[in-house]
């Protein structure tokens, strides 16, 4: 019968059982810690207390920012299919990019979190968190896609990716409907493609360029000089009215009331 119910008890079970720990009976109670891949988690013990900072020697993967380099480090990502392939044109594997990444944005003080949840069963629980490599393919993800992603693709992504985390958060991955997302998402991910360039410095992600063969970013249009025609104003003035229709209704019935 499994009793392992407080911190306590399972520090009990190591030391039966010599299964090495690194805090031991008697000393102060130690974090919760737990870690894969994409990050380590620390809750109980001092954090318990919301007001409380975490301790210095707490963090594992990360500097602190004030202590990471005083130089920024550049790095270029590229994508295929929504995917990593390369860091700074050298292929890996998705295990040793997030590997790297992490190894790259702990140096530089990216990743901390301190948070507090509200977890599925009710409660709010305070839980401090290091995902560098994750922090990173999320600013970087999101550059890519603002110039290969079509506008209602995006903000429909934007709409789902909430339902998304909240299903794989409460422990649903296996569940129909996160395979139906997940089809959805595996889909808008068929363009995203090309290169993104980092500046990591002291805690920060800055994307300072991206670029794509299959980008629909049209510098024609979008420039604030002479565009030669490639984009005319006047095409707007119909959508302007219609759009605005319901709010000159408005706004008549707002005068005809007082």
């Amino acid at each position: 019968e499994w009793d392992l119910l407080s911190r306590q008890k399972l520090l009990d079970y190591a030391a039966a059982r010599d299964i090495p720990i690194e805090m031991k009976r008697g000393t102060k109670s130690p974090y919760s810690m737990d870690a894969n891949l994409l990050h380590i988690s620390y809750e109980g013990g001092p954090l318990e207390d919301p007001w409380t900072e975490p301790t210095a020697e707490m963090w594992r993967w990360t500097v602190s920012p004030e202590h990471a380099p005083n130089e920024a480090t550049y790095i270029e990502l590229t994508y295929r299919n929504g995917d990593i392939v390369a860091i700074d044109g050298v292929e890996m594997t998705p295990a040793r990019v997030l590997t790297e990444l992490n190894r790259i944005g702990g140096a530089n003080g990216i990743g901390r979190l301190d948070i507090v949840e509200n977890r599925y069963v009710g409660m709010k629980s305070r839980g401090a968190y290091e995902t560098p490599g994750g922090t990173i393919m999320l600013r970087a993800h999101r550059a890519i896609e603002s110039i290969t992603l079509d506008r209602e693709v995006a903000h429909l992504k934007d709409d789902l990716m909430p339902r998304y985390a909240s299903l794989i958060y409460n422990g649903y991955w296996w569940s129909p409907e996160r395979y139906m997302l997940q089809t959805a998402i595996d889909h808008s991910q068929a363009h995203v493609n090309g290169d993104v360039r980092l500046k990591l410095y002291k805690g920060n992600v800055e994307v300072v360029g991206r670029r794509s063969e299959e980008s629909l970013f049209d510098e024609a249009v979008a420039t604030f000089e002479d565009d030669e025609g490639a984009y005319d104003q006047a095409d707007a003035e119909g959508f302007i009215k219609l759009n605005a229709l319901r709010l000159r209704n408005l706004a008549r019935r707002r005068g005809a009331l007082g």
